[in-house]
């Protein structure tokens, strides 16, 4: 889409999803595709403002006795509106972006998220990873669980990009999961300025246009229906609770997230917008910590942060004590914060640790 379509779609979808889901589940679904069939009996739009839409919306119903079930701009085109009974899932009908998630902990969010019937958009660099992820979730929870999206966070136009392709596709954005991260560890003799410069771009900088293209949506959804809320939930770390010998780039770069968490929150509270941060343990058996060429037991190993560790599993061993409960973090773990976060209205600009009790609340 151009970034004129984008931005007329972005500012026509959310408004009809408002108006027609009540107490409901509904997505607004645009394309560019015109037929005489879909136009006939849909609503037209010729002011694309919120009231303009409203008003439209309003006379529709009144003239024909229930809400539209499409929607049609002249020379833009039509907006198909779908609303469902919800169901038991426990996000049912709402619509998410979870960044980085075509594999690793973010694939493990993304498949939690649709399970529990969230409507999911898989958005990562890899795009063939994406598209595979999304596939998987679609032939598991359903046709429309889930589509996905090539994405580069640290790039504004592509983080624009794949907020406006969620909108185009589902009609808005309830939740969105800011996962995507990268890790280069070293010591201060070691670290290049590039290596510091690429973790930042991407845990930090991206956090940043994350939040600024996803609450754009989220406000406008608010102006329609003035007590909705929506989140945005940073997957932090223990790492941005305390400081990491020899890894100080990424914690630099994670203590940072958490005081954009807290801004942001600050921020976006009157728009009915939850900000929060979840800091999870070591994900040790995800690819970030277990890959034998870039994991961090390699990573960790080579820049000499385990005394006396000579494997890989050495490594292991010393992580792994280092949690009460004697294990590293797993994706059910944090999938179940995130359901807590979305659910509990009472709570924002928090960062909460799901460490085993490695790290504790002071």
């Amino acid at each position: 889409m151009s970034n004129e379509i984008m931005t007329r779609v972005s500012a026509i979808a959310p408004v009809l999803r408002m108006l027609s889901k009540e107490d409901k589940c509904c997505t607004v679904k645009f394309s560019t595709e015109y037929c005489e069939k879909c136009t006939a009996g849909a609503l037209k739009i010729t002011d694309e403002s919120i009231d303009g839409i409203k008003a439209a919306f309003d006379a529709y119903v009144k003239a024909n006795g229930a809400k539209p079930t499409a929607a049609f701009v002249d020379g833009l085109g039509i907006f198909r509106i779908t609303v469902t009974e919800p169901t038991n899932g426990r996000l049912t009908g709402k619509i998410a972006i979870v960044t980085g998630s075509a594999q690793g902990f973010g694939k493990g969010i993304a498949e939690h998220m649709a399970r529990e019937g969230a409507h999911v958009v898989v958005a990562d660099m890899n795009a063939d990873g994406a598209k595979a992820t999304a596939d998987e979730l679609c032939a598991a929870f359903g046709e429309g669980a889930a589509i996905s999206v090539g994405a580069n966070v640290s790039d504004e136009a592509s983080v624009e990009a794949m907020v406006a392709a969620c909108v185009a596709e589902f009609g808005g954005l309830d939740v969105f999961v800011n996962n995507a991260g990268i890790v280069r560890a070293g010591s201060l003799e070691e670290m290049t300025k590039a290596n510091f410069e690429l973790v930042a771009a991407v845990n930090y900088t991206a956090y940043f246009l994350c939040a600024k293209y996803a609450s754009a949506v989220m406000k406008l959804q608010r102006k329609v229906c003035p007590d909705y809320l929506s989140d945005i939930i940073e997957i932090n770390s223990k790492s941005g609770l305390e400081g990491s010998n020899k890894n100080f780039a990424y914690a630099g770069s994670k203590f940072g997230g958490i005081g954009l968490t807290e801004s942001f929150a600050l921020e976006l509270a009157p728009f009915g917008i939850k900000v929060n941060a979840i800091c999870p343990g070591n994900f040790l058996n995800g690819p970030l910590w277990s890959d034998p060429e870039k994991g961090l037991f390699v990573q960790y190993l080579n820049a000499g942060k385990v005394p006396g560790a000579k494997t890989v599993d050495d490594v292991r061993r010393f992580y792994e004590a280092k949690v009460p409960l004697n294990r590293g973090c797993e994706i059910k773990d944090v999938a179940r914060a995130i359901l807590y976060i979305i659910e509990q209205e009472y709570e924002t600009g928090q960062a909460i640790p799901v460490t085993g009790g490695q790290v504790m609340l002071k």
